[in-house]
């Protein structure tokens, strides 16, 4: 199969990447400022939040291969902190990498494999785009738009040939933690002092979390689908249980209990 994968650098991008192409797929996988290159795969140096590097990035795929079997939107960022305390900047830049960028992608992605009749659309959204998570408010928000995007996406697409599916990943021990930009003054921290225990518990959580091989095994699985599921939440038992916490507790009851996993 030909696949497109965005932000192979490290994390799910390179896991994914890495596995897929030793499964005999052509893999080709945009990046920013790769330093290390994977054998076997095609690098294209794209910005997800740039327009023409989205689009060259599509045609360079299907002007090489005459087609997109898989395309699988990986790429995006993490802003932390007390949203009273968030920029503006930020909260425009955490949707426009996370939300914006898949979109932009889907832009040219979508129109190549309605036309051919078939493909695979594989969108990371987050345990965190099924319920909004103290201090990964931005974060939080741009995962639901992931999830209503590709949800009316599917719809849409239902007798094309072409199937829409949303991975939510919990935990997951990649560069992402280090990556993330907090928000670090003083007055956020006086105005909310649960701010640092719950930030450190959150990191401990994503540092002690299962291995990005883990989920591109199971990302291996579902690209050889021939009917993959609507979506796929890749957690340890606890966080899937939580999901469902979510579905049958009363509201009050299940933000009760958020609040003391996250030690506010």
């Amino acid at each position: 199969m030909i696949i497109l994968i965005t932000g192979i650098t490290s994390g799910f991008g390179k896991a994914m990447a890495e596995r897929l192409s030793a499964d005999g797929h052509t893999v080709y996988g945009t990046h920013r400022k790769a330093t290390e290159f994977i054998p076997g795969v095609t690098y294209i140096k794209a910005d997800a939040c740039n327009e023409e590097d989205c689009r060259a990035a599509v045609a360079q795929v299907v002007d090489a291969e005459g087609r997109i079997d898989v395309f699988i939107n990986n790429a995006g960022m993490g802003i932390g902190g007390p949203l009273e305390f968030s920029s503006l900047e930020d909260a425009q830049r955490q949707m426009d990498v996370n939300w914006m960028g898949m979109v932009r992608f889907l832009h040219h992605v979508v129109p190549v494999m309605r036309r051919q009749g078939s493909g695979k659309i594989i969108c990371f959204s987050s345990i965190g785009g099924l319920m909004g998570l103290p201090y990964q408010g931005l974060y939080s928000a741009s995962k639901f738009a992931i999830e209503g995007y590709c949800e009316a996406l599917r719809l849409e697409l239902r007798h094309t040939g072409v199937t829409v599916t949303v991975i939510e990943p919990g935990d997951f021990s990649t560069h992402f933690t280090a990556q993330r930009k907090s928000v670090d003054n003083p007055e956020a921290n006086a105005a909310y002092p649960s701010y640092a225990r719950s930030l450190a518990s959150i990191e401990h959580d994503e540092m002690s979390g299962l291995k990005p091989e883990f989920l591109a095994g199971k990302i291996s699985k579902i690209v050889k689908m021939k009917n993959p599921g609507y979506s796929y939440i890749i957690a340890s038992f606890l966080q899937k249980l939580s999901v469902f916490a979510k579905v049958i507790l009363p509201k009050r009851w299940f933000a009760a209990l958020l609040a003391v996993y996250y030690k506010l």
